[in-house]
């Protein structure tokens, strides 16, 4: 699990149920910065938004970004292009931190 004062923070409107992926999230103008808790396997269809950057703290994830497909596990970091395609299956137990370039890529909830 994340810390509590991570738990603590803002969540977020995302378009996935609270049962299957949890988030909570520190935004600026500049960007977001999430942390995500997935609790049951989830697959994330095809695809895309402004860069990202992301690191698996716990659980794996199986990511296609363009026609490349890699697994990423603990301490393994990612980068997704600008307007590039991707997609996921991601493992329960899994927690990431994902930095989107677009700060409104998702409303925070307070």
């Amino acid at each position: 699990m994340f810390p509590d004062f991570i738990n603590a923070l803002p969540g977020l409107d995302i378009p996935f149920p609270a049962d299957v992926v949890q988030a909570r999230a520190v935004g600026s103008l500049e960007g977001l910065v999430v942390f995500f808790t997935f609790l049951q396997d989830m697959d994330l269809p095809a695809h895309a938004h402004g860069a990202q950057w992301g690191t698996v703290i716990a659980g794996e994830i199986e990511l296609t970004i363009g026609e490349d497909t890699a697994i990423h596990r603990p301490g393994d970091s990612y980068t997704i292009p600008a307007g590039m395609i991707h997609s996921a299956r991601i493992k329960a137990g899994t927690r990431v931190i994902d930095v989107f370039e677009e700060a409104q890529r998702y409303n925070l909830i307070r």
